[in-house]
């Protein structure tokens, strides 16, 4: 017998996860008027959005930063993309049907930015033909996950989400080291005539 407050807690977060991408998509530039947002259309545009942050987040700290850890028993910055790069190809295992092409390899594992940031345009080139492929019929096929079934959308709603929690934490991470994160620079206005430093 099928859980049904499992059921309704997965419904639950797939309703707020839309509502969020509806948001997302109306903060955009302005769209045409009787334009279609779709479940799939709208998950896959904030996981490139959330690519997007991430790449530039790992490419703004500096190298020696890398280690940095904001406390003792924190992960250091590194970490964050390791981890953040091979939960990505476990996920988009997931939605091509076999194991990670990393499946060896140790989040914990010391490595240089230059290493991470081609580890996590590596997960993305594996993911993104995956996840622009997705339909919103795809969304709900049944797909293999352990011992269970699941959604495939619920694959990439989980890409997107992770995405975005990893990012938050970067973020501090960054704000410590006198950083503005990518997501809030792109929000700052160009500066005019009126107030440009000299």
């Amino acid at each position: 017998m099928k859980n049904p407050r499992g059921m309704k807690l997965t419904l639950n977060l797939t309703a707020m996860f839309a509502a969020i991408a509806v948001v997302h998509a109306a903060a955009q530039s302005p769209s045409p008027t009787g334009q279609k947002l779709t479940l799939s259309g709208q998950t896959i545009s904030v996981y490139n959005v959330i690519q997007r942050d991430l790449l530039e987040a790992a490419e703004l700290m500096p190298e020696a930063d890398y280690l940095f850890k904001p406390t003792p028993d924190t992960r250091p910055f590194g970490q964050l993309i390791s981890h953040v790069a091979l939960t990505q190809f476990r996920t988009c295992s997931l939605l091509q049907g076999g194991p990670s092409p990393k499946a060896a390899e140790k989040e914990e594992t010391p490595r240089s930015k230059a290493v991470l940031i081609a580890l996590l345009k590596e997960s993305t080139t594996f993911c993104s033909p995956l996840v622009t492929a997705m339909t919103d019929e795809g969304m709900v096929q049944l797909i293999k996950a352990g011992p269970v079934e699941g959604a495939r959308g619920l694959a990439l709603i989980g890409l997107v989400t992770h995405g975005n929690e990893v990012y938050g934490t970067i973020a501090v991470y960054l704000r410590l080291k006198g950083i503005v994160p990518p997501t809030t620079a792109r929000q700052k206005p160009a500066p005019t005539r009126a107030t440009e430093v000299r």
